[in-house]
């Protein structure tokens, strides 16, 4: 099934919500602005993250970017084809050149996924995306944690059976070498988000 040729913007969106059937054809012409992922032929809307959110965000891919490989690519929320019904939008992703040049980017082409938790995913269960992006071969995963406490980085690789085997859960300073050395600040983004926090609060509360 595809989407009506003569909807657009609201009009499309407003048809194709609620719907369980989609392809990744029917939403090719939803707005390039609109954050979205498409699960089991559901489109999914998500809200806007908050600047702390994208801070941690980029500070991720700032930090994979250092030693980078050529022929690879950093990329933030970038979206990812499982397949014609699943198409998810992880907040940093690193691939293959080769898949630059189409977007949603192919499964086969993605070496890393990484998923910064929000306030509006903390309760869905990380293991259902993770699971997915598993079962398409991807070989490295990150989930990074800003929401309480210290961030914390949970590093999980693709292990014999083709399921994420967890290699580390960590709050400190760390050199992960895959899937090549990179280093992680976690005790100075803790510092970063607090300060963004209390300066927040006290605009709030002014």
């Amino acid at each position: 099934m595809t989407a009506a040729p003569h909807l657009a913007g609201p009009d499309l969106i407003d048809h194709l919500i609620g719907r369980g059937d989609l392809t990744v054809d029917d939403i090719a012409d939803l707005p390039e602005d609109l954050r979205y992922e498409l699960i089991d032929g559901r489109l999914l809307l998500t809200p806007n993250a908050l600047p702390i959110h994208q801070v941690i965000s980029q500070n991720a891919a700032f930090a994979l970017e250092m030693n980078r490989p050529d022929d690879l690519v950093v990329n933030m929320e970038q979206a990812v084809l499982l397949n014609r019904r699943n198409e998810l939008r992880p907040d940093v992703m690193v691939f293959q050149e080769e898949g630059a040049g189409r977007s949603p980017v192919p499964a086969a082409d993605v070496l890393l996924v990484v998923e910064v938790i929000s306030p509006s995913s903390k309760f869905d269960d990380p293991g259902h995306k993770a699971k997915r992006y598993a079962d398409l071969g991807i070989p490295a995963h990150w989930i990074i944690d800003p929401l309480a406490g210290p961030v914390t980085l949970t590093q999980f690789a693709l292990g014999p059976d083709g399921s994420y085997e967890q290699l580390r859960r960590t709050a400190e300073l760390v050199t992960l070498d895959q899937p090549w050395p990179v280093t992680l600040d976690l005790p100075a983004w803790t510092r970063r988000r607090d300060r963004i926090n209390e300066r927040a609060s006290r605009r709030a509360w002014s």
